[in-house]
């Protein structure tokens, strides 16, 4: 069975975002009984907008333009998702989580992860 836009990308998405949460929940608590000033750590909220399965998939093999000012980088949407996407959502989530991390937080790789799609 082939794997559907919509579980490689939003599915994935949403776990790292429930760790994040769990994560950023903590830094608070912390910061709080460590008498830290939480401005230290600058605000960001991260949302997905909800999108059902069909509206994903429905790009499925469609070609996606990538553009970053005059910079137009080609994909079909399975290579962005892939390549671009998901790195670039880890990468910041990592970030935020090494930022915590350097500033005292006790976090573990756990609670980055979220929840996992376990079998049932």
């Amino acid at each position: 069975m082939a794997t559907s836009l919509y579980d490689l990308s939003v599915t994935n998405y949403l776990q790292t975002l429930g760790g994040m949460e769990g994560f950023l929940g903590r830094e608070l608590a912390h910061f709080q009984e460590n008498k830290i000033d939480p401005d230290e750590i600058v605000e960001t909220r991260e949302a997905l907008e909800q999108l059902a399965p069909a509206d994903v998939d429905a790009l499925e093999g469609k070609d996606v333009v990538f553009q970053i000012r005059d910079t137009r980088i080609p994909f079909t949407a399975e290579g962005f998702i892939q390549s671009f996407s998901l790195p670039n959502f880890y990468f910041h989530a990592t970030t935020a989580y090494d930022i915590l991390r350097s500033k005292g937080v006790p976090l573990g790789k756990r609670d980055f992860l979220g929840r996992m799609r376990l079998k049932t």
